[in-house]
């Protein structure tokens, strides 16, 4: 990324909060409370929150949040992500628990119904990238889709405070494709996370072997007959579900969504943060807050 003063953090909500819960629930770890409200969920969020402003030091946190699994992308297609579980019980009541200590943090919540945190995200990324340096903690691979010189994704490893951070050469290096094409490939192959099946007989070797080469599906169909025999038939035979995964692979980065950087500046203060995580009962957080807020205060 360039060497600006400004950086953005954008945090994928969705994605720190359920990988705090399910990280202590497999072993019947919830927190709960003196008040019967579990929060182990928030907790690890909190702290994967606080260890990434200590690591990456922003100028700028925003928070993104799915708002309901109805969007424009089940509208598209019944099936998209209709194999996800109901969220746990003990997960439900984190979900406001979360939004409401990203706000004692002086973090704005982003989330519009009829998209997803992802939308969200991208919106705000490359609005905001040509004038600061932007990343964005996530674990979801999709977003990689999103690199580009000023945008970086840090990817979530096991453990707090562990990343493998992507810049667009880091990914075509490892991927041998360009980061916007990264929505061809899944258009071939498909998402069985996301539930929809890309072109069936073409799994993830062959669509990336296939994108590294023709760059794009729009190439690729005007030279189908450079295909095998077999790849050809596929793809004819499962044309429109190739276009419609394209889309549905696809971050909408035009969506209606409102904050300004001036509601994103971080500017937490410690007091308010701390009443915060003695209300929640949330334990081994205060090395974590005054780490986060040193860390702001050295930039």
């Amino acid at each position: 990324m360039n060497n600006k003063k400004e950086h953005l953090l954008i945090v994928d909500g969705m994605a720190l909060l359920f990988r705090a819960f399910y990280a202590t629930s497999v072993y019947g770890n919830f927190m709960i409370n003196s008040k019967g409200v579990p929060t182990n969920a928030v907790n690890g969020f909190l702290k994967h929150l606080l260890a990434s402003v200590k690591h990456f030091q922003p100028t700028h946190v925003i928070c993104c949040w799915d708002m309901g699994s109805k969007t424009y992308r089940s509208e598209l297609f019944d099936h998209y992500k209709a194999n996800r579980p109901e969220a746990p019980v003990e997960m439900l009541p984190q979900f406001d628990l979360a939004k409401k200590a990203a706000e004692a943090f002086n973090i704005p919540n982003v989330g519009l119904v009829g998209y997803e945190a992802d939308d969200c995200i991208g919106t705000i990324a490359k609005l905001y990238s040509a004038e600061m340096n932007i990343s964005i903690l996530t674990g979801d691979r999709d977003l990689l889709q999103l690199l580009d010189e000023n945008i970086q994704v840090v990817l979530m490893q096991k453990g707090i405070g562990q990343y493998k951070v992507y810049t667009p050469d880091f990914f075509t290096e490892e991927t041998g494709i360009l980061p916007a094409h990264l929505v061809d490939v899944k258009g071939l192959m498909g998402d069985s996370s996301d539930n929809y099946p890309g072109v069936k007989g073409i799994g993830e070797k062959t669509a990336y072997k296939l994108i590294a080469k023709y760059k794009s599906i729009d190439v690729l169909l005007e030279r189908l007959e450079e295909l095998t025999k077999a790849q050809r038939s596929k793809i004819e035979q499962d044309l429109d579900m190739l276009h419609l995964s394209r889309r549905l692979a696809e971050i909408a980065c035009d969506v209606p969504v409102e904050c300004t950087l001036e509601e994103a500046v971080f500017d937490a203060e410690h007091s308010r943060a701390a009443r915060l995580i003695e209300e929640m009962e949330l334990r081994g957080l205060h090395t974590f807050l005054s780490d986060a807020l040193n860390s702001r205060e050295a930039i």
